[in-house]
């Protein structure tokens, strides 16, 4: 551990991945979705009707299938629905490049780095396979917990990997206010994250 992160009393951190290493997909990323759905006549409806059924999505409620026809009001054909979940899946996985280095710099001196992320399945298979995921010590995923933050429960399996008793030692990063409340409320120390590296820096660095 740096003398920074003993100075800041930290044992560990936990991550959100969207928002936090990885970016929020575009505009164009979104028509591209609404496209293949054959929705790209109004965008702010297409995207209610793709976040009002998510939450059971990222949780492993529903199947890519099941999920999709919520969507769309009707159940796509074998073909149309690899489309959209591979066009979905492309809109999460490009990352911030700033976060990351922030990252490898904490992971060089054996600070336990684990990742907590709202995500469906395909989703997480592939967030696996990337380069950063190295960098984490474990890697839980709600589609595979069957639990998404902000419910308790997912927050208790990523503390109980970092293997840490005291909460007040391990910092947690998201960039949903919501998901910061309910972190604090267990104890844990927190960081609303809202795009800027350098916080993310401070925050390993201060005994605050």
């Amino acid at each position: 551990m740096t003398p920074a992160t003993a100075q800041a009393g930290l044992d560990a951190v936990i991550l959100d991945y969207n928002g936090v290493i990885g970016l929020q997909p575009t505009t164009d990323q979104w028509l591209r979705l609404a496209h293949t759905a054959l929705r790209p006549e109004d965008l702010p409806a297409f995207q209610n009707a793709f976040w009002n059924a998510r939450c059971a999505y990222d949780a492993g409620q529903l199947s890519d299938l099941a999920y999709w026809a919520m969507v769309l009001g009707h159940h796509p054909g074998a073909r149309r629905l690899r489309e959209l979940r591979d066009a979905d899946t492309n809109m999460w996985t490009s990352t911030a490049d700033r976060v990351v280095e922030v990252l490898e710099y904490a992971h060089e001196f054996s600070l336990p780095l684990v990742l907590l992320s709202n995500a469906p399945r395909h989703l997480s298979d592939v967030l696996d396979r990337h380069p950063w995921r190295r960098l984490m010590t474990h890697a839980f995923y709600s589609a595979r917990l069957q639990v998404c933050k902000p419910d308790p429960a997912a927050y208790q399996h990523a503390m109980n990997a970092t293997g840490v008793r005291d909460p007040q030692r391990v910092l947690f990063v998201d960039d949903r206010a919501d998901n910061c409340h309910a972190a604090r409320c267990l104890g844990l120390r927190t960081l609303h994250y809202t795009g800027q590296p350098t916080d993310l820096a401070a925050a390993l660095q201060s005994p605050n």
